[in-house]
């Protein structure tokens, strides 16, 4: 580790900072993936959660997150860890707001409190805001995505499953 005082919380924002490289207006903050950064025995230990366990982007933003460390001359690691299971609940408001902007409708939040049936409540087109959407296929562009199509202005559009 450098002989300057590493600021942890610094350095978090900046590892906060990666592109998610399946969805790029997304950070791995945006998502909830960033678990923490934290000095453990001299070395810093940054621990991510992938948003599925065959997430094929986990490699790239462990590589992305090594560099960040290496720009700062900081001995670490990435550790990857499967428990607590990510949730879409742990993405951020701004994560949501981004993936609107960008087309893609985000996740529904979880229903608070012992839910014994829950309606899944209607996908709004990211485009119209039109409630009247319909499913096309439950596979997206990727995994963690469905695909939609709109009634109200006819434009197709993913859906970030929720989890």
């Amino acid at each position: 580790m450098n002989e300057v005082a590493l600021d942890l919380e610094r350095l978090r924002q900046e590892i906060g900072e990666v592109p998610d490289p399946e969805v790029p207006v997304l950070t791995i903050a945006d998502l909830g993936v960033l678990r923490s950064v934290e000095e453990v025995a001299g070395r810093v230990v940054v621990t991510i959660t992938p948003t599925y366990s065959g997430c094929p982007a986990m490699s790239h933003i462990a590589e992305r997150i090594a560099a960040v460390l290496d720009m700062h001359a900081v001995e670490g690691e990435v550790r990857t860890v499967f428990s607590p299971a990510w949730t879409t609940d742990w993405m951020s408001d701004d994560g949501r707001r981004k993936l609107t902007e960008y087309g893609i409708a985000p996740p529904h939040r979880a229903p608070a409190g012992d839910v014994l049936v829950a309606i899944r409540p209607p996908v709004h087109c990211p485009r119209c805001g039109s409630a009247d959407t319909r499913l096309v296929s439950e596979f997206g562009s990727t995994a963690c995505k469905a695909h939609y199509s709109c009634r109200s202005c006819s434009e197709p559009f993913d859906y970030f499953k929720e989890l």
